[in-house]
């Protein structure tokens, strides 16, 4: 796709914010520390980031079924 198949658009960051967190984001990453080619620790993250009021309000919405 060509860049022009999106035009750019300003968005500020606070809404580019919220609309990241009301749907959640996912972190993952992995970090390996090797000495002469020797792994000597791995480091393995994995993370899910979301508003609180998003996951209540759907917790709460799914009892109530």
């Amino acid at each position: 796709m060509s860049p022009a198949a999106f035009p750019a658009r300003e968005v500020a960051l606070v809404d580019l914010l919220d609309r990241l967190l009301a749907g959640g984001i996912v972190l993952a990453g992995d970090i390996t520390l090797a000495i002469a080619d020797i792994d000597m620790v791995q480091i393995s993250l994995r993370a899910l980031i979301t508003s609180l009021g998003q996951t209540t309000r759907s917790g709460a919405a799914e009892r109530d079924q």
